[in-house]
């Protein structure tokens, strides 16, 4: 089974002026499409040539992993951004953040720390645990939540290739222009799923 990349739910210049265009489109149509194009070609003649992402990303390891778990994770990115979504979270999903960090201010302050502190390349995540705990985690490199059977909700990619275009060396200020574009209804359908 070939991977395609995914087409974005919005324009390359619809989450302007936080995130540029010009960003996106290196994301998107360079860097993702690189990620599809190297796990095609790696899982050919392998027992993952027809697996799933999930598959891949839960079982295999190597480049197969680190391409398909980077394929999973910026499809997961990118479908979390909207021009003009919610900007705050509501409902369900608001009670169990201010339930398992206090308010959504004190949790937005732990995953910006987690974005920021994230040593190297990688991705800070809200995922639900199998008790349906709300935490914080960070993933090096292609990590993936998944594999330590954690429910993603929320990424936000720290490689570089995320922000520098935009931002240069400037991690915090991609992090603060991240939520701008964060659209809280597509969490809150996660959460819910």
């Amino acid at each position: 089974m070939a991977f395609e990349l995914p087409v974005l739910p919005y324009a390359h210049d619809a989450l302007e002026p936080y995130i540029s265009a010009v960003t996106l489109q290196f994301h998107h149509l360079k860097h993702h499409q690189a990620y599809v194009n190297n796990v095609n070609n790696l899982i050919a003649g392998t027992p993952f040539e027809n697996a799933t992402l999930e598959e891949i990303v839960m079982k295999a390891d190597g480049g197969i992993f680190n391409n398909g778990a980077q394929v999973y994770n910026h499809t997961f990115y990118f479908e979390q951004f909207s021009a003009d979504g919610c900007r705050e979270p509501q409902g369900e999903l608001k009670a169990a953040i201010e339930k398992d960090f206090g308010s959504v201010e004190a949790f937005r302050e732990q995953f910006n720390k987690a974005a920021a502190t994230l040593f190297g390349s990688g991705w800070a995540w809200l995922v639900k645990t199998a008790a349906g705990k709300l935490e914080i985690v960070q993933t090096s490199n292609a990590g993936c939540p998944l594999r330590d059977e954690k429910t993603p909700l929320l990424t936000c990619d720290v490689w570089e290739h995320a922000y520098y275009l935009d931002k240069q060396n400037l991690r915090p200020k991609y992090i603060e222009d991240f939520w701008k574009v964060v659209d809280w209804q597509v969490i809150s359908k996660r959460f819910s799923a």
